[in-house]
């Protein structure tokens, strides 16, 4: 398997202490606490420092202004070693959002001064210090959530947030929410040294990736591994491994990493799902990882399609005999 400190997202430095979330008045009192530390989003972005060795999240004090005006309850993320608590805040009320962004990667920011913003994840996951990219994730993830499900879908009222901002409860019928993750299936099919790539009309020149599609109820990871290639490459898949995952949180999703052998490699394309697909020798992936294939760009750095196709062409992932 790869190596969790591969993957960006993947792991964290908190210990997320869901034992103190049902314990109001404990959270109360470590969000009083001078050394607890807050991490502030606005519209789904975290604010970052942007310094010489790269993005790193902005942590500020429980008592900043821009924490204490919130409207919005905070979400506890958890301590560190030393019992240090983090939190994060959505701090959406300091402007109002403009039209919606017209790029997939929403590269607009707002800026605080001039080396601190609040920026798109997407736009620097690539960038992003291992020790941040985890609970930013996590943060943002909640966020989305609270963002969509606002109401019960039971019987329509506003939701309450509760148990350190990881649950609403419906004032109204009593029903319990919790947060949802999305599971998506992203395969390395292989035959031999040969990958199946795809890519989409929407994406930009030239790149190609893994192909990817969420789960349906009643499957297994395997299945779903073989349903998606079925439709959309039309390339039959035999023996399945987990490989890897990833946290995505755009908005919700769990990226699960498989390597698959194929049993066949005609390739029949729904062109409703792809507008190409192609076969790649692992040599010209390691030339395309390295900037240097004409035809071919690698899924962006930072995404978990990127880092197994690199750790395949370094051999830290085994192929089918």
């Amino acid at each position: 398997m790869i190596p969790e400190s591969e993957v960006t997202f993947a792991g964290s430095f908190l210990d997320r202490a869901d034992r103190l979330r049902s314990n109001a008045d404990e959270v109360a009192r470590l969000l009083a606490d001078p050394a607890s530390q807050v991490s502030a989003f606005w519209r789904g972005k975290p604010l970052f420092d942007l310094t010489p060795d790269g993005p790193r999240l902005t942590w500020l004090s429980a008592a900043d202004r821009l924490v204490t005006e919130s409207p919005e309850p905070p979400l506890f993320m958890g301590l560190d070693e030393r019992g240090v608590a983090y939190f994060a805040a959505d701090v959406s009320h300091i402007a109002p959002p403009d039209e919606k962004p017209a790029e997939f990667v929403d590269r607009r920011t707002l800026d605080l001064s001039e080396k601190r913003k609040f920026v798109d994840l997407r736009a620097i996951m690539g960038d992003i210090h291992h020790h941040d990219a985890g609970v930013a994730a996590a943060a943002k993830g909640i966020f989305e959530w609270r963002l969509t499900h606002g109401f019960c879908s039971n019987c329509g009222a506003r939701n309450e947030v509760v148990f350190a901002g990881w649950r609403f409860d419906c004032p109204s019928c009593g029903r319990q929410h919790f947060p949802r993750t999305d599971p998506v299936v992203i395969m390395l099919v292989l035959d031999g040294d040969n990958v199946l790539l795809g890519r989409q009309a929407i994406w930009p020149e030239r790149m190609y990736s893994l192909l990817a599609g969420f789960m349906e109820p009643g499957e297994t990871v395997e299945e779903a591994v073989r349903r998606e290639v079925m439709e959309e490459a039309g390339v039959p898949v035999g023996e399945v491994r987990y490989v890897t995952s990833q946290p995505w949180p755009f908005p919700a999703s769990l990226m699960i990493g498989c390597a698959a052998r194929a049993e066949a490699t005609t390739i029949r394309l729904d062109e409703n799902e792809l507008e190409d697909a192609i076969w790649v020798p692992k040599d010209e992936i390691a030339a395309a990882l390295a900037g240097r294939h004409d035809s071919i760009a690698p899924a962006r750095k930072g995404a978990v399609a990127q880092v197994i196709l690199r750790c395949w062409t370094e051999g830290l992932i085994d192929g089918f005999d």
